[in-house]
């Protein structure tokens, strides 16, 4: 009774935080319409800034708290709401998701850049030196006292904030409906602009409270918001009470698990996917229809054609054979995963480009793609490359059964869920046995994987293995490319305008979406073998959630919707990585803050860096005269650099100066055509044959 006692106030304790930061989660989805995916981050920064003043500089703990509670956090909150989430507002939620997300990469980013994840940095509970209160058998210390106080002041206040002052009404009125809040002499950006201070501010609370009780690590700080993300989907982002309870249960279901969860191999990682757990179950027991996505301003999808589809795979192709003759063997290795992480990134035009459905999950899937072929193909059996990517299709096709009943921002939660689950538990059981059936994941620890037997040679060279995922992408390409172009794609991108109308016209929903998640997640499976035949050993920490995110903001740059955004994204997360990281250790994150940095950029272009490219440099590709010369110009340096006759750098910066110069004398020739209107395609610009969607797309919507 004395333990059970004991570890329900360490629940309780735990719970007070998560109520904390999941009631900063429903202030700002109540009152700005975003669910922010960068709360958790928000208090790690808030608390190793707290660590900063108070440890690093040695300033009193009441200044520390005032200057992070009352002057950073706020000072965040409003560099957020005005520089991210205003530009984005009008976008739609997919949009606002994508921002979020990149907030929290690169918070992460930040945090490990500026503090060493490598040193320790020890918080104190508040009054560590004041003996703990007892309450019968069970002592209360005071830190868990002030946690608990705190949540139910948070509590109070914001629920007399919402319904009894000027300023909640029009914060609730604002998110409702803006222009109708504004008629009425409400000011939304008035009030989205308060909710994320006090989101924030409430967010930096959480963080500093529990600082103390976890390490001060900024991945383990920021996926502590897992807890909170349940509590919040328990008050169905919108009741304050219903958040609070959930973190009760929550907190004292983890607290429990931690005395009483038996002790073996399998079930240490349960309790640490708990949270996770419960968040998945939460989503599909709730039925509402806020669980349900909002409507988002479309983009286009660009129709590749067929020509121009054989013509980027043969792209990739010379790209591939240019890496190999140009580079040394070490640079071989470390370009070398341009291609396999370029399909991994591939497997999200189908999904979230072409049906709408954003997952979180894709690089998981590919760490089970590159498990199969690591324990199958240990010997290079070819047949079981096929096999990965089915295992991973069939991975897909198990998270497409929530699908159907979740879209938005709740599908990339229940997938985030998932690639949790497989990160913190899945992926650390040791090798076990069903139906009489082996199976063996990372084994707790790492896998060794090899390269392919292919008629009758071992690929096993950092050249032929690059080379062999430059001709799978290029495959990849063309087949998504051919998908966009047939009948399935078509409806497809009818799923994605309308749900309902997709199933009004005699579409089956179901079908659907267990057909593109199974698609893309063989994608991400193949993308993942290929991955791990080049590093030749894999481990579990390499496809965790926070690892996969800065491949999705990648594709989201480059344009979920087009099918150059697998090439892209390789080229864009492996060449300024490899760059950077060749400058000293200093910058080892840098790439990925400045990954976030570029996903923040997503106002300036919705649809995308690849579309925009593929607009720009069309003119030249089509210019008989100017485009051979660039192709002449491009071998020649080729050939020099192949035979080291001259540098590599020199000839790489020639042959940019050149393709620019060409590109800007040929768009000088005449009108782009994204300045012609619709209503004279045909008339000021040669009539193309994907140009027929684009009108009868604009048609139907006036």
């Amino acid at each position: 009774m004395d333990q059970f006692l004991a570890f329900t106030v360490v629940g309780l304790s735990t719970a007070a935080i998560y109520a904390v930061i999941g009631s900063g989660l429903v202030l700002t989805h109540t009152t700005a319409g975003v669910f922010n995916f960068a709360h958790g981050a928000a208090g790690m920064l808030a608390a190793f800034s707290y660590w900063q003043l108070a440890v690093g500089w040695g300033w009193p703990v009441p200044i520390a708290l005032a200057t992070v509670l009352l002057v950073l956090a706020p000072g965040f909150g409003l560099l957020v709401e005005r520089v991210l989430m205003r530009p984005v507002q009008a976008l739609g939620e997919a949009e606002r998701l994508v921002m979020t997300v990149a907030l929290l990469t690169g918070c992460i980013a930040l945090a490990r850049w500026v503090w060493d994840p490598n040193t320790a940095r020890p918080l104190s509970p508040f009054f560590t030196d004041r003996s703990a209160i007892r309450l019968g058998p069970a002592s209360v210390t005071w830190h868990q006292t002030v946690t608990m106080a705190v949540a139910v002041a948070v509590a109070a206040a914001l629920w007399f904030l919402l319904h009894r002052t000027r300023a909640g009404t029009e914060m609730r009125a604002s998110v409702d409906d803006r222009a109708l809040a504004s008629l009425n002499g409400a000011d939304p950006q008035r009030a989205a602009r308060l909710a994320w201070i006090l989101g924030i501010q409430l967010a930096a609370v959480g963080g500093i409270l529990i600082a103390p009780t976890v390490a001060l690590d900024a991945q383990q700080l920021s996926l502590l918001i897992v807890s909170a993300y349940t509590a919040a989907v328990f008050g169905r982002l919108r009741s304050l009470p219903l958040t609070f309870l959930g973190a009760v249960a929550i907190g004292l279901l983890e607290a429990y698990l931690t005395g009483y969860l038996p002790r073996n191999d399998y079930l240490p990682g349960l309790r640490l996917a708990a949270p996770a757990l419960l968040l998945l179950l939460a989503l599909l027991a709730f039925p509402h229809r806020r669980l349900r996505g909002r409507d988002r301003r479309l983009v286009r999808v660009p129709l590749p054609t067929a020509r121009g589809s054989l013509v980027f795979a043969g792209s990739v192709l010379v790209l591939a054979l240019v890496l190999v003759t140009v580079l040394t063997e070490d640079a071989v290795i470390s370009y070398g995963t341009v291609f396999s992480l370029g399909i991994i990134a591939l497997s999200y035009v189908p999904l979230a480009g072409f049906t709408g459905q954003i997952s979180l999950c894709q690089l998981s899937i590919a760490g089970i793609g590159a498990v199969v072929w690591g324990h199958l193909g240990a010997h290079g059996e070819l047949w079981a490359l096929p096999v990965a990517v089915l295992v991973a299709g069939a991975v897909g096709a198990v998270v497409a059964v929530p699908a159907l009943r979740l879209s938005g921002v709740y599908l990339a939660l229940g997938t985030a869920a998932f690639a949790v689950i497989l990160d913190r538990w899945i992926f650390t059981l040791p090798a076990f046995d069903v139906l009489g059936v082996r199976i063996s994941l990372f084994d707790q620890g790492s896998v060794a994987v090899t390269g392919p037997d292919l008629f009758g040679w071992h690929l096993a060279s950092p050249a032929q293995l690059l080379l062999l995922a430059a001709v799978l992408l290029a495959a990849s390409s063309l087949a998504v490319a051919a998908l966009r172009r047939g009948r399935f794609g078509r409806r497809l991108i009818a799923l994605r305008d309308s749900e309902a109308a997709f199933a009004t016209l005699g579409g089956r929903l179901l079908g659907a979406k267990v057909a593109v998640f199974a698609l893309s997640a063989g994608l991400a499976g193949l993308g993942g073998a290929l991955y791990g035949m080049q590093l030749q050993t894999v481990t579990a920490e390499q496809f965790s959630l926070v690892a996969g995110l800065p491949i999705f903001l990648v594709a989201v740059v480059g344009g979920l919707g087009a099918v150059g955004t697998g090439l892209f994204a390789g080229l864009a997360f492996v060449v300024p990585t490899q760059l950077l990281t060749e400058l000293g250790s200093w910058a080892h994150d840098l790439s990925a803050l400045l990954i976030a940095l570029a996903g923040m950029g997503l106002a300036h272009s919705p649809a995308g860096v690849v579309p925009r490219m593929h607009t720009e440099w069309a003119r030249l590709a089509r210019d008989r005269t100017l485009f051979p010369v660039l192709l002449g110009v491009l071998g020649l340096c080729w050939l020099l650099a192949a035979t080291d006759t001259a540098d590599g750098g020199l000839l790489l910066g020639v042959s940019l100066v050149t393709a620019l110069a060409l590109n800007a004398h040929a768009s000088a020739g005449g009108k782009r055509d994204h300045d012609v209107p619709v209503e004279w395609w045909g008339l000021r610009h040669p009539w193309r044959p994907e140009d027929k969607e684009v009108l009868s797309r604009a048609t139907a919507a006036s």
